[in-house]
């Protein structure tokens, strides 16, 4: 597992000295198993918030009735969570936090749970969970009568995990989905917005919104473009997104947010006539018609500009400089940091090591001496 993030091995490393457990948990081992290289790099450990909090100078505690730690990098951020217990803190108070083997079957799918202890090599199951990876296979951990309950947006991911593993569900799975689809109107217009993004990030976009149409979730996800999702326009349109976004991936760089609003809603608007309307009126109708259509999920005003003059362009409209007035948001973390290409890597420069590489060093120096 050469994937392995260097600085959420430095954080293991740390927590471990203390005495504590520490793991890479998530989908960052799901990908290393499956060959692909993790986006994000999660931690779960026993010690508490206020302990991981003391022990890094770059620690963030977040949350409210469930505190996580946020390490924050310069071009990244390592979440770390405390074991959970299953009990809730509300009625519990501290005994919230509990051990490894109770927050394993805390986790949504086995495919999930595992935890990979990059100092030792060593992968720790609790959940059968590779035998499911050999028979390449989705299960839940929690029953299904209230897994789907607790949390609608799991059954997104389960179809999400399916179509980009090509893992496959069993039937009690599927039933469930499609007994429980109506729990997700449920959920908050901003956990939607960013489950629909990643979709559309995915470079799966056709297969997923196919299988979310085929068990009845994407007329709660995205109820007016569900009426065309088997339109010849909107498949091919969403063919050519996930090409866009492959080849991105490929080139090391994130594909416009505009781009994949544009791919969703381009088949189905409607354009007025060249003399019908102005520049800047045609501009508003195409704005609207793009908010309406992706409704419930509500992308930033920047990102449905971005969509709205690349359709207008695309049709061979101009699109005046006064009509984009929203802000671009401010990237996260992680896209701060542009990525490198071929030729800058190979370009000699200055080595400048890290806190975290230099604490590290120094600890394997002074256990040789």
């Amino acid at each position: 597992m050469h994937d392995i993030d260097y600085d959420a091995v430095w954080a293991i490393k740390k927590l471990k000295q203390t005495g504590a457990q520490a793991f890479i948990v998530g989908g960052a081992v799901r990908d290393l198993l499956l060959g692909s290289k993790p986006k994000d790099f999660d931690i779960a450990t026993s010690a508490s918030p206020r302990q991981v909090q003391r022990l890094f100078w770059n620690a963030r505690v977040i949350g409210r009735r469930f505190k996580l730690v946020h390490l924050t990098f310069r071009d990244k951020i390592i979440e770390v969570s405390t074991f959970r217990s299953g009990l809730e803190a509300s009625e519990h108070g501290p005994s919230m936090y509990g051990t490894i083997e109770q927050d394993a079957k805390r986790r949504d799918f086995t495919i999930n749970s595992l935890y990979l202890d990059p100092i030792e090599n060593l992968i720790y199951d609790f959940n059968d969970s590779m035998e499911d990876f050999k028979k390449c296979r989705i299960r839940s951990i929690l029953p299904l009568s209230n897994t789907f309950i607790e949390d609608p947006v799991r059954m997104i991911r389960a179809i999400k995990y399916a179509e980009t593993t090509s893992f496959a569900l069993g039937w009690d799975l599927k039933r469930a989905i499609r007994s429980h689809a109506e729990e997700l109107e449920k959920v908050p217009t901003s956990r939607i917005t960013e489950e629909v993004t990643k979709i559309l990030a995915s470079g799966e976009s056709l297969s997923i919104i196919r299988a979310l149409q085929k068990y009845g979730l994407l007329v709660h996800l995205l109820p007016c473009l569900s009426m065309y999702a088997r339109y010849p326009a909107f498949e091919n349109s969403l063919r050519l997104l996930d090409e866009a976004v492959r080849d991105s991936k490929k080139a090391n760089r994130d594909l416009a947010k505009g781009q994949m609003f544009k791919a969703l809603a381009k088949p189905v608007i409607v354009l007025q006539e060249q003399d019908e309307l102005t520049a800047e009126e045609r501009f508003r109708d195409v704005f609207r018609q793009i908010k309406v259509l992706i409704s419930p999920i509500t992308p930033a005003n920047y990102d449905i500009e971005e969509a709205a003059s690349m359709i207008l362009r695309e049709a061979g409209f101009t699109v005046p400089k006064q009509c984009l007035k929203a802000h671009k948001p401010l990237p996260s973390i992680s896209q701060r940091r542009k990525p490198q290409t071929e030729q800058g890597r190979n370009k000699p420069r200055r080595k400048v090591r890290s806190r975290a590489v230099q604490e590290v060093e120094k600890t394997e120096q002074s256990a040789m001496g």
